[in-house]
């Protein structure tokens, strides 16, 4: 029998590990970048701090201990100093691709810190497994500057797994598109034409305002700002105010709204205030070569025509006249069908002479 050498001996003593076996191990030495392991082998396990986190910088002595135990993989046998070279990183990398896959085959929606943000989009970490959101695929609408969501989280789920090409592609839109559906629906059963309701102006254009209604958008038209007339709905409402109005109408998933409240409407009562031969009072709120138009109260604009101003002949209501002026006139007609009237200063001038003439 022949004798064995001492190192023979030792490595009957010790287990044989391989290169990409999972082994168990204790901490017998930690410093900022590096991780001694003690893995029931002739030589120690050594995981550099790459190996264990793809976190920058980050300090190995936050986060493990001397006498934790904890699973690594087998990079090197022999790292060219008798040492065994262990991953930490791709060990818990290979069960996030795992999970990452099983989420694939079953659509499971996953939650993550955005990590990362590039050209073209997002990056995401899940147990060391990397997923790429394109920009199309981040939200429903175009995001300018896709660096408000870096260290943000994003809830997703993945539409394409390929690691060997590393591509594993994430998608938030359609998670939102089916979110906003469904509030959709269930803001549409629950409401109906002639309610109240309140929302948050979204954005202002031209032409209006577009709500959000808490599920779905309403559009304050222009037309409905007012009793009056606006001129720019931009220096009306701004993107955050607070809208209390009413629906006007629901036609399929579009909801006009309104804040002209029938029962505030100044032509309700107008046939009275402005029956024909009383004198009132307005500012003059805009000018044509044929007349001045007056606005007696918001919503209600009375003519006064060119031929109606004065006793002599004008060329021009601006020769006279100017905007924002305040006139007294007499109405001389009135079409509450319509919501015409018409006034004239000449004719109330002419009163006011008989009435001096007669007190002489």
């Amino acid at each position: 029998m022949s004798e064995q050498s001492f190192e023979e001996m030792l490595d009957e003593t010790f287990k044989t590990i391989h290169t990409g076996e999972v082994v168990d191990g204790t901490v017998i030495d930690v410093k900022e970048d590096q991780i001694i392991l003690n893995i029931g082998y002739k030589a120690d396990g050594i995981i550099t701090r790459n190996e264990y986190s793809s976190t920058p910088g980050i300090d190995l002595t936050t986060v493990v201990s001397v006498g934790d135990t904890m699973q690594a993989k087998v990079l090197k046998v022999n790292d060219g100093e008798g040492q065994v070279l262990l991953t930490y990183r791709r060990l818990v990398a290979d069960n996030g691709n795992k999970k990452l896959e099983e989420a694939f085959e079953n659509q499971t929606v996953l939650t993550a810190t955005v990590s990362q943000v590039m050209n073209g989009g997002l990056g995401v970490v899940i147990d060391e497994a990397r997923v790429f959101i394109p920009a199309s695929l981040v939200s429903d609408t175009y995001v300018k500057d896709l660096s408000v969501y870096k260290d943000k989280e994003v809830s997703f789920v993945i539409t394409e797994y390929n690691p060997k090409r590393r591509r594993i592609i994430g998608d938030c839109k359609q998670l939102i598109v089916a979110q906003k559906e469904a509030a959709q629906k269930e803001l549409l059963e629950k409401i109906h034409e002639g309610d109240t309701i309140e929302g948050t102006v979204k954005n202002v254009t031209d032409f209006g305002a577009f709500i959000d209604l808490g599920g779905v958008d309403g559009l304050l038209h222009i037309s409905e700002m007012s009793w009056g007339r606006t001129e720019n709905p931009k220096k009306v409402y701004k993107v955050g105010d607070s809208v209390k109005c009413f629906i006007k109408e629901i036609n399929g998933n579009k909801i006009a709204l309104s804040v002209k409240y029938p029962d505030s409407n100044p032509w309700n009562d107008a046939a009275t205030k402005y029956a024909v031969g009383n004198v009132v009072k307005g500012k003059v709120a805009r000018m044509t070569d044929f007349g001045a138009f007056v606005q007696l109260e918001e919503g209600v604009d009375a003519l006064l025509h060119v031929s109606q101003i004065a006793k002599e002949h004008i060329e021009k209501p601006s020769d006279v006249l100017s905007i924002g002026q305040e006139i007294e006139a007499k109405v001389v007609d009135m079409n509450e069908a319509e919501k015409k009237i018409s006034l004239s200063m000449k004719a109330l001038a002419s009163d006011n002479a008989q009435e001096e003439s007669t007190e002489e």
